[in-house]
């Protein structure tokens, strides 16, 4: 089951920004066959790594204003936000072992306790 959270320009912001964990953010429309061809890695991964990352998607259609805010000008866009900001993006469709590889880098980069869960 997927774990992928649907947020909105009115949502963004404690989803995201405020999120107790580090959060992908993948800006997509439902006419993008690209973005199509990468949600289900999305909704795999959200599921992997339930309880240490947290993975949203926003369709740029719907809320003008974070596509505009984040300057969205191709899709599928992937922002990855830590602490209320964004410290890396994966422009178009690619494979999940370049996804997975992003998402364990910027998990390496954070300071855990002893049992491996975020401080």
């Amino acid at each position: 089951m997927s774990k992928v959270m649907e947020v909105t320009d009115q949502t963004f912001e404690k989803e995201v920004l405020e999120a107790d964990f580090p959060t992908e953010v993948d800006f997509w429309a439902p006419w993008c066959g690209p973005c199509l061809r990468v949600s289900p890695i999305y909704d795999k991964l959200s599921g992997e790594y339930e309880g240490k990352f947290k993975f949203c998607k926003i369709n740029v259609d719907e809320n003008p204003q974070m596509a505009t805010k984040y300057q969205i000008m191709s899709i599928p866009m992937q922002m990855f936000f830590v602490d209320g900001r964004k410290v890396d993006e994966i422009l178009g469709a690619v494979p999940e072992r370049v996804i997975r590889s992003k998402v364990e880098d910027i998990l390496k980069r954070l300071p855990t306790d002893e049992k491996r869960g975020l401080k």
